[in-house]
């Protein structure tokens, strides 16, 4: 998902930051902070550490618009309504399924068919909007969708040929060159030789136009999700987290089949 591109540049940052000793203001970057972290445990260990882009955006937040400083209760309550009543439009916004959907199994109790319903138009529904937030996000930055995806895939590893990129991505050699030259051209990453065989061609995230472009436009996502993670266990999230690998492995399964058809 795109928002995976924030958390992994964050992650590489605060690595890198923990390496050089240069931590701001007495903080420990994680060097994980594209994955999800289990939240039980951590009574009592005070505030969990923020990335570069995460205190950035959380300065930003605070100061206002246009640097007007902070916003006083009532205009942080008029925010909240606004939001709010967005997101309720969104929600009457045609998603809900205009024919009955048949249960995954057909099998068992009436509650266990309905919950099972529910499950599959959920998936629908996230996949759906995964896919608005990542036009949106594009939009914000200046790229087109597609480069952002590929920006995204990029940043788990930090770097990769153009012929892994494009396997990852399904696109073909002209067309990953073309979204390597603009990703190249706006400074999100730069062609280097592999020093170990000068004729392999790296393309390497830019990881601080990354942290400051990208990281900033997802940063208040990551935060909602950081702060819906506590409500959770140890082992809640264990069970979030091995379901979500589940999830790409059914998607990586028929990501494959339908290119091979």
């Amino acid at each position: 998902m795109s928002g995976d591109v924030a958390g992994a540049a964050m992650g590489q940052q605060g690595a890198a930051e923990q390496s050089s000793g240069q931590q701001s203001s007495g903080q420990q970057s994680s060097g994980q902070q594209g994955t999800v972290e289990p939240a039980g445990g951590q009574e009592g260990a005070g505030p969990r550490p923020q990335g570069a882009a995460e205190q950035a955006a959380a300065g930003q937040q605070g100061a206002g618009p246009q640097g007007a400083g902070p916003q006083g209760p009532a205009e942080q309550g008029a925010m909240d309504s606004t939001i709010r009543q967005g997101i309720e439009e969104l929600s009457r916004a045609g998603w809900q399924v205009p024919w009955p959907e048949s249960p995954i199994s057909g099998t068992g109790p009436q509650e266990r068919a309905e919950l099972e319903v529910a499950f599959a138009t959920a998936m629908r529904r996230t996949g759906s909007l995964m896919q608005l937030m990542g036009q949106a996000a594009a939009d914000r930055i200046g790229i087109n969708s597609t480069d952002l995806n590929c920006l995204n895939i990029l940043s788990f590893s930090g770097h990769m040929t153009a012929g892994e990129l494009a396997k990852a991505t399904g696109l073909t050699t002209a067309s990953i060159t073309g979204v390597i030259d603009r990703l190249e051209e706006a400074g999100f990453v730069r062609r280097e030789r592999d020093p170990h065989d000068r004729r392999r061609v790296v393309v390497r995230l830019s990881l601080d136009k990354a942290v400051s472009d990208v990281a900033s436009v997802f940063a208040p996502m990551l935060r909602d999700w950081r702060e819906m993670a506590t409500r959770y266990s140890d082992d809640e999230l264990r069970l979030i987290v091995d379901f979500y690998g589940r999830v790409e492995q059914v998607f990586r399964k028929h990501l494959l089949r339908l290119r091979d058809e």
